[in-house]
């Protein structure tokens, strides 16, 4: 059997800017009513980005065969050399000539309080990628995307009996109560952290239980309180791994939910996952961006016996 993962999602890139002073120094309270400010920011970097591209980065330092799905721009060449370099299969990406990469552009200030623009671009355009066209698949993940998109690759992947997980993520509230109860009805897997999943119930008016018995897991992460995982009739509570060093959290959902597909391609228990998901956020917050961690299949087995006090092979 097959063992590629496809990963539909966001492709992107970030700039991230450095404010060296306090934005409440300058935005005025009495007049947020006309805001016309210039910060300097002496220092700007490019990370590499998007939801699809953290996942299948992670997924293949694990050994695991990811394939993106998703939108690039006519800025996106660099990006499609990078993911070739790194060994990811690029081939249901589709370029859209007349328009950008997604980009988010970040400015924190010294408080690391932080305003922040997003240009969707060719991402408005993921609807466009089908998943028939991709072969054979053990399974997928639906991750945040252009809505459209998000919403005809789930429908997709339940034509193709393809079990995928939905992780909504930022995008949650794009989608209504009726539309996010039809995602989890396709789904085999919700993915989400505890606030995104408190909306989740709220919009759909289900309870923790309801939506775990429509699901083969449900999976709800608590960050540094480790993370919870609902399958088969069983609670099973998936511990934090202490990190070496607390960097930059950018990407940690996303190492998570590749430890997540990891398990489930390679036929783990849930208990193994979601440890081995759980490694993966603690290695990943300790550097800075999204892609810039690196790790062996080897080196994660060493990690996790020391971690959790057994071999997961």
């Amino acid at each position: 059997m097959t063992k590629t993962a496809l990963i539909c999602g966001s492709i992107a890139f970030d700039k991230i800017m450095q404010y060296h002073g306090r934005f409440a120094d300058t935005l005025l309270a009495d007049q947020l009513h006309r805001v016309n400010v210039s910060f300097l920011v002496p220092t700007l970097r490019t990370e590499y980005g998007g939801c699809s591209v953290n996942i299948a980065y992670n997924l293949k330092l694990l050994g695991g065969a990811p394939l993106v799905m998703g939108t690039i721009g006519q800025d996106g060449g660099d990006y499609l050399e990078r993911m070739t370099k790194q060994g990811i299969e690029t081939r249901a990406i589709r370029t859209i000539a007349d328009a950008y990469t997604a980009q988010c552009f970040v400015t924190a200030d010294q408080d690391n309080n932080q305003i922040n623009a997003f240009h969707p671009g060719a991402m408005q355009y993921s609807h466009e990628n089908n998943v028939a066209d991709c072969g054979a698949l053990r399974v997928a993940i639906i991750s945040p995307d252009g809505r459209e998109g998000m919403l005809k690759h789930a429908a997709d992947c339940a034509e193709q009996e393809i079990p995928f997980m939905f992780d909504p993520g930022q995008q949650l509230p794009m989608f209504s109560g009726e539309e996010l109860i039809r995602f989890i009805d396709q789904a085999s897997y919700l993915a989400s952290n505890d606030y995104e999943f408190e909306m989740v119930m709220d919009r759909t008016g289900l309870s923790q239980a309801d939506i775990a018995a429509r699901l083969d897991a449900l999976v709800i992460t608590r960050g540094g309180e480790g993370s919870d995982i609902y399958a088969g009739g069983e609670h099973y509570r998936i511990p934090a791994v202490k990190a070496e060093n607390i960097v930059d959290p950018t990407g940690c959902g996303d190492a998570y939910r590749a430890g997540l597909l990891y398990g489930i391609t390679e036929g783990f228990d849930w208990p193994t996952t979601g440890r081995i998901a759980s490694l993966l956020g603690a290695i990943k917050i300790a550097s800075q961006g999204g892609q810039n961690h690196t790790f062996t299949p080897a080196q994660i087995e060493q990690q996790f016996e020391a971690a959790f006090g057994y071999k997961f092979r």
